[in-house]
């Protein structure tokens, strides 16, 4: 692992040396009088841009939350809050239409209170709260437009204002897996089941890919989950969208906007399960200080400005740090000053397919249970700039939003959700976790996070760790849930798995839990039916595991080294079949040479590294091209890695005759293609290849507007790039492609025997307003691996101030 503590050094110091700086030269109280509060809350913002709110009843807290995020990220909730309504068209013109008619077929439409009755005994006031105080700042914006962030004068749009259906949208979640259905589905009808099995990398247990009899093949290859991809797929903007003074040249936009789908293609074909998260509790008998550690560092997709969002809500009842998403009322990850908790994804399969029977003469009855059901209707109306409303009309079935109906095969396709139940938000019920006082507690707590379904963590003071899988569970027995259903009734779901019952530990003999979106799942678990079988390759949690499991005592410094550890395990197992091959071209030898001598690190520096990581790539590609027609490239995917290493041990399980030859022949010739791809990129010297490049590996984290914008604004928003390491199974997972476009924002260390040494990072900055001291601050802090220190104590709070306001009620 890298030498972590040097390297915090040096920017601790800076960090000190800049935070007194600001400190001397900004700090200062100010008063502000905000309609809606009800008595005095003062705010301590950090020199890191953490706010640290101090309210004296629940009400002032949240509101207060709502107010500060709104204002720190208002371009953030715009977007969040048009893909949540499904009001894209109403800026973005027809293009959207589809993305609108999405987002309402498949909008929450439960009880108020039973549903944010969920998320915390005081729910509905919370979220009320939160949604006064986020719309006061819209309000203060509305009446003084200049106070309007760039982001809404390029595009010539105003904020509006927010409803609770607005936080409790699902848009966003981490849901799964009804696309990856059909895309299974495709590739089982082709290759049928056992070839599937043998190409895929399905666990713990073995599914059932039989498909139905009455979903005709025919049917599958239709776009038949359009809806449900239109409203899932980000939000993006074009040239048009943008005020003409502020837009680059057409020519150059297009083909950057080229650039960027490709970057994102290749994403989502290699991310689909790597793009995961790590986090891990040692009991005190482990650590140097003789109290329990947590660290987790979650993996998702970098922005700017990021994810989440830091901030400290101090109120009676209520003493709680950490990040989650902005919009959201609450922390999703952090500490109380008496436990801490962290996340990382329990793959969950908590959506299906269904396929229905339509009556002959009416498209809109389908058949369940041997009747014949009408389908609900909806009406809605959707405004669309430069055009007319658009009338249009939501069906559902029994189960759930139809998403196509085919009057030519007479079939319907509809999508049941567990998710739209109520208690389906992601991550609102982190709500009850927030005043979790012992382990009992934040169990009890868990039962309530149905989305995204999770691995949480805790450790608390008292010297306690746990670990309780959530997430709500559709009971399955007629089915594996990897493939369509039959909509008739005969598979259907059989209720749901009480999240206690979900796998789960407490105190373990060895000291440690870690998870890294792998299967966890004990052997000996008893509902081996409702575990899934999609899951990450092992290689990120094997390691933090090796790591963890050495002798010695643990330390905050050494739990950082290890959340941005670049040891490839897949480079240990398959380098040495390399250095068995025999090579006649000198730059080949030179290079399986310099592999001999590796240390398996991906560092930035290293030229094995970026030899290594270029065969790798071409290997998969190779294999995949070998083994799966072209035609299914796009639904099959990628081979898993930990395919590739059982069939680089054991080539007889997939080709049926010369079998090593075949294998030692792809070996040899993807090492070639990538010395030839390594040589076009960068020469034929091989000391020019070292991985962390501007044109191989490195960070480049790109505002959503920025591609649209001139040079000089382009600058300004953007980060890097700047070189990195890892990739998706190294524990600092920093992504597949050139591009670190995922990994870890966001990473939090907790040793709960000192809450103030927490460690925590959040890539570009806290603030989404360019001109702010927030908004890329911490770019390169992260860029190099480092931390922060997290102020909770109100004394190192005051020590780290950078600002204090007194936000006071307005009559």
């Amino acid at each position: 692992m890298k030498n972590f503590k040097c390297q915090t050094g040096h920017v601790f110091l800076y960090l000190y040396l800049f935070s007194a700086l600001l400190f001397l030269s900004s700090c200062s109280d100010k008063n502000e009088k905000i309609k809606g509060l009800l008595e005095d809350v003062e705010v301590i913002r950090d020199v890191n841009g953490i706010n640290h709110i101090y309210a004296k009843n629940e009400q002032d807290l949240f509101f207060t939350q709502g107010y500060l995020a709104a204002k720190d990220r208002l371009f953030q909730f715009e977007v969040w809050r048009r893909r949540a309504t499904g009001t894209a068209a109403e800026i973005l013109g027809p293009r959207e239409i589809e993305r609108d008619k999405g987002a309402r077929l498949f909008k929450f439409r439960g009880d108020k209170k039973e549903e944010l009755s969920h998320y915390h005994p005081n729910g509905e006031a919370i979220v009320d709260a939160f949604v006064l105080g986020v719309n006061a700042y819209i309000k203060e914006v509305r009446d003084n437009p200049d106070l309007l962030p760039f982001e809404f004068k390029v595009l010539d749009i105003l904020p509006e204002f927010w409803t609770w259906e607005v936080v409790i949208s699902r848009h966003q979640g981490l849901l799964e897996n009804v696309e990856d259905e059909l895309k299974y589905a495709r590739v089982v009808a082709e290759l049928g089941a056992e070839r599937a099995k043998e190409l895929y990398y399905f666990h713990p247990n073995e599914p059932d890919l039989s498909i139905p009899e009455g979903i005709p093949t025919a049917l599958l290859k239709k776009d038949i989950l359009a809806p449900y991809k239109s409203f899932r797929k980000a939000l993006t903007f074009e040239p048009e969208d943008v005020q003409v003074a502020h837009r680059i040249e057409k020519a150059n936009s297009e083909a950057f906007l080229a650039f960027v789908h490709e970057e994102e293609q290749r994403h989502e074909m290699y991310e689909k399960f790597d793009m995961g998260s790590n986090n891990w509790v040692l009991s005190g008998e482990k650590t140097q200080s003789g109290y329990p550690l947590m660290a987790n560092d979650p993996h998702r997709l970098h922005a700017v400005p990021s994810l989440r969002y830091w901030v400290h809500l101090h109120a009676p009842g209520w003493n709680v740090i950490g990040a989650g998403e902005p919009v959201i009322p609450g922390v999703s990850i952090g500490h109380n000053g008496q436990g801490a908790w962290g996340l990382t994804i329990f793959e969950t399969d908590n959506e299906d397919m269904r396929v229905y029977e339509l009556h002959p003469e009416n498209p809109h009855k389908y058949k369940y249970k041997g009747e014949w059901l009408e389908m609900e209707k909806i009406f809605d109306t959707i405004s669309v700039k430069g055009q007319d409303d658009v009338i249009t009309t939501h069906y559902y079935t029994v189960h759930g939003p139809v998403t196509f109906i085919d009057e030519e095969l007479n079939k319907a396709v509809a999508v049941e959700c567990a998710w739209l139940n109520p208690g389906g938000a992601p991550y609102l019920a982190s709500l009850r976790m927030n005043q979790s006082q012992t382990w009992e507690e934040f169990r009890e707590a868990c039962a309530y996070n149905h989305i995204p379904a999770e691995n949480m963590v805790w450790a608390d003071k008292d010297g306690n760790i746990g670990w309780q899988a959530t997430g709500i569970t559709p009971l399955r027995k007629t089915h594996s849930g990897l493939l369509p259903a039959l909509g008739d009734g005969s598979m259907d779901w059989e209720g749901f798995l009480p999240i206690k019952e979900r796998p789960h530990l407490h105190n373990p003999e060895n000291g440690r839990i870690a998870t890294a979106n792998e299967n966890v799942t004990p052997p000996e678990y008893p509902h081996q039916h409702a575990i899934g079988f999609d899951w990450a390759d092992a290689f990120r949690g094997d390691r933090v595991r090796e790591v963890l499991d050495k002798a010695g005592k643990f330390t905050m410094e050494g739990m950082g080294a290890l959340q941005n550890d670049y040891q490839a395990l897949p480079a240990r197992a398959l380098v040495p079949h390399l250095l068995n091959l025999s090579f006649e071209d000198s730059a080949a030898l030179e290079a399986k040479d310099r592999l001999s001598e590796w240390d398996h690190n991906l560092d930035p520096n290293s030229i094995s590294a970026g030899i290594y990581v270029m065969w790798e790539r071409k290997l998969r590609d190779r294999l995949r091209n070998e083994l799966v027609p072209k035609h299914l490239h796009n639904d099959f995917g990628v081979v898993k890695m930990t395919r590739v290493l059982q069939w680089v041990e054991r080539p007889e399980k997939i080709f049926p005759s010369d079998s090593k030859k075949m294998m030692q022949e792809i070996l040899k010739e993807s090492f070639l293609e990538a010395l030839e791809e390594l040589k076009s990129r960068f020469g034929e010297k091989q000391e020019n290849w070292q991985y962390g490049q501007e044109n191989y590996k490195h960070a480049w984290h790109r505002h959503p507007l920025s591609d649209l914008l001139a040079e000089d604004w382009q600058k300004k928003l953007d980060m890097g790039p700047v070189p990195r390491g890892g990739y998706s199974f190294t524990p600092a997972a920093n992504a597949y492609g050139d591009n670190n476009s995922s990994g870890a924002s966001f990473r939090i260390i907790v040793d709960t025997g000192d809450w103030d040494k927490t460690l925590g990072i959040n890539t570009p900055g806290q603030s989404g307003d360019p001109d702010s001291p927030f908004y890329g601050n911490l770019f390169p802090v992260w860029s190099k691996d480092n931390f922060f220190r997290v102020p909770y104590s109100k004394e190192k709070v005051k020590e780290n101030a950078f600002e204090k306001t007194m936000l006071k009620p307005k009559s």
